[in-house]
């Protein structure tokens, strides 16, 4: 009698095991958010003969964002700018930067962020090297990111992350290099976001 006591026990004390390892991994698995672009800006800045230092903005951006909190390294990023998004305020402006003497939409009328490894900076800071793509070159380039929140959003209810990124590219790099140097070949790159997690991933 002692014997299967102690048997249905131990019987016991696995399965509790096992479960709580189960709901630990479940816990622990990288979780996807998908950038909502009503809450998402990227902006980029530039110098103007020195006089100014204008701004335009990217709409309409798609992105995930897949971010394990235990394995930061497991996490990854993907961002697609459509250039139908580009916004300079100035509808000529917007017109001459969509054409093929900068960006040359007509051809190439996306840009890309693809991530190959994300890297723990800091309690809240990331950095994140990718393959930034416009009008058809790819280079490295790498990310200085904040992770702003990551909790219920207030409003909708919803598991939600908010990320700050910013990096510094040179334009010439990408066959936009009109009116260097006189306009400014370094390019300033701001991304804030608002990224709720993803249909199908919710706890």
């Amino acid at each position: 009698m002692n014997h299967r006591n102690h048997h249905r026990s131990f019987r016991r004390l696995a399965l509790a095991a096992a479960l709580s390892f189960a709901a630990t991994a479940a816990f622990a698995a990288p979780v996807t958010y998908t950038m909502d672009p009503d809450h998402t800006t990227v902006a980029a800045k530039w110098n103007h003969f020195g006089f100014s230092n204008p701004v335009i903005l990217f709409g309409d951006v798609d992105g995930t964002i897949v971010y394990d909190a235990d394995n930061v390294s497991a996490s990854s990023v993907q961002v697609t700018l459509p250039l139908s998004g580009l916004e300079s305020n100035v509808q000529a402006f917007n017109d001459h930067l969509l054409s093929d003497d900068f960006f040359d939409a007509a051809q190439f009328p996306e840009a890309t962020f693809r991530s190959t490894s994300v890297e723990a900076d800091d309690d809240d800071e990331l950095k994140i090297t990718g393959d930034l793509t416009i009008k058809g070159i790819t280079k490295e380039v790498v990310l200085d990111a904040t992770i702003n929140h990551i909790g219920v959003h207030p409003m909708t209810q919803k598991a939600t992350a908010g990320f700050d990124a910013e990096v510094t590219i040179k334009r010439s790099d990408f066959d936009l290099g009109l009116y260097v140097p006189n306009v400014a070949d370094e390019i300033e790159l701001h991304i804030t976001t608002e990224a709720p997690i993803a249909s199908g991933d919710d706890a």
